[in-house]
């Protein structure tokens, strides 16, 4: 798997002013959460990774951008609003001074699949996720992040797999990667220190 962190989708991105900081103030106090923990931040190659999101409206979300894993503090220029994906075409929108992170794809169709998911939660720990391989749904280790094929593997597990209500999941074909979701930031994010409190 090559796991370079970069964007697997085309992305038509529509530069933009940034969100007011009041419509990314929860999703940005949880992201300094993450980083502190080491579940978002840059491994030993250079490369960030996690990345954290929040509906808008409709089926639009905030998501932070492409490659800020590695910033330890965020502002408003970090995050960008996706407004249309499409998997069948491996194409999304987004409109922001920012181009959107290479996993909205996953977070997409989280969000069009799951009506009262407001927040989603992409992080990495290793020992969480072999935890997780074993004891949650996950998804197929063939399938890459980013991809349209991640998109159809998450509808298959919601569909085959108590999913929906267990809100986290491990990336087979993404090493370290976790996914979590839910109605607010405190469930998504509590969700992964909680699950990770239970391995240390």
């Amino acid at each position: 798997m090559n796991e370079t962190g970069s964007i697997k989708f085309n992305c038509n991105w529509i530069h933009a002013q940034a969100m007011p900081f009041s419509e990314i103030e929860t999703l940005n106090n949880w992201r300094d959460k993450l980083y502190a923990l080491g579940l978002v931040g840059e491994n030993t190659d250079g490369i960030g990774y996690g990345n954290i999101s929040r509906r808008y409206k409709g089926n639009t979300f905030i998501i932070s951008g492409t490659a800020t894993g590695k910033i330890q503090q965020l502002t408003e220029s970090h995050y960008t609003l996706v407004t249309a994906y499409d998997p069948g075409s491996n194409s999304l929108t987004t409109e922001g001074p920012i181009i959107a992170s290479s996993e909205s794809m996953t977070h997409a169709v989280i969000y069009e699949l799951l009506p009262e998911v407001n927040f989603v939660m992409h992080v990495h720990h290793a020992a969480l996720w072999e935890k997780l391989l074993l004891t949650n749904p996950s998804t197929r280790y063939s399938v890459e992040y980013g991809t349209p094929a991640m998109a159809w593997e998450i509808q298959r597990l919601l569909k085959e797999s108590d999913l929906a209500s267990i809100k986290l999941f491990a990336m087979g074909g993404h090493k370290e990667g976790v996914v979590s979701f839910a109605s607010t930031a405190e469930e998504a994010g509590m969700l992964i220190i909680d699950t990770l409190n239970t391995i240390r």
